[in-house]
């Protein structure tokens, strides 16, 4: 079970820093004026494990802050997340 938790530890980081990354090159790409990247691209990442990083990056590059679906979406999904991944780890 170990090694389970291990790679469920590496894929949550990974994800995690994408969208991290990933809000800041949006919020780059609105000040230029260029292609974004869609919304739903950004909440399917938040729920398959990125809603930490998507929290953090929202509110580092101030980004997406002024929509209530991002604002109270990314949070209350990384809430979940922690609950999801605590019940699982005590599982174990």
């Amino acid at each position: 079970m170990e090694k389970y938790l291990t790679a469920l530890w590496i894929y949550l980081a990974v994800v995690n820093i994408a969208l991290f990354i990933l809000m800041g090159v949006d919020k780059v790409k609105a000040i230029k004026g260029s292609r974004r990247i869609p919304e739903a691209t950004l909440f399917l990442l938040a729920l398959i494990g990125g809603g930490l990083g998507g929290s953090f990056g929202m509110f580092s590059f101030r980004h997406k802050t002024r929509h209530l679906k991002f604002l109270i979406g990314f949070p209350v999904i990384t809430i979940v997340q922690a609950g999801l991944f605590i019940w699982l780890v005590q599982s174990i």
